[in-house]
């Protein structure tokens, strides 16, 4: 089983930054999957970005590409979301996922396992 605690949201203004953290707990295979989905109000979950553990391959979401940045921290088991140049349609329930064992190529977007609780971010204009 594998736990998964998210960290740091917060209320910013357009173009600033935020750095969410996930603190990963229980066995995780070698090759896993981890990543970040997010959901606005009234809308479907959206995938943000996805890393491969064994890896290290990423992957992103059309809308993020170019301004958030995912890794992993293998010694502190955490993984982590740099966001910049936030805009208000950053706005959401950010949620740490992962799927263990698994890869992420051509799968993250669908079939993630184990999901946190979610965190807040709110972008302001």
């Amino acid at each position: 089983q594998v736990q998964l605690v998210e960290s740091g949201g917060d209320s910013v203004q357009a173009g600033g930054s935020l750095r969410l953290s996930c603190a990963v707990s229980g066995y995780m295979y070698r090759t896993a999957c981890t990543g970040w989905f997010r959901q606005a109000p009234g809308k479907g979950r959206e995938g943000v970005a996805a890393i491969s553990i064994g890896g290290a391959s990423t992957y992103y979401g059309d809308s993020v590409k170019g301004r958030f940045t995912i890794s992993h921290d293998n010694a502190e088991n955490t993984l982590y979301l740099q966001m910049n140049s936030l805009k208000p349609e950053d706005t959401g329930m950010y949620y740490c996922a992962a799927k263990s064992p698994g890869v992420c190529a051509g799968t993250w977007l669908y079939a993630m396992e184990y999901w946190g609780k979610g965190i807040l971010v709110t972008v302001s204009s």
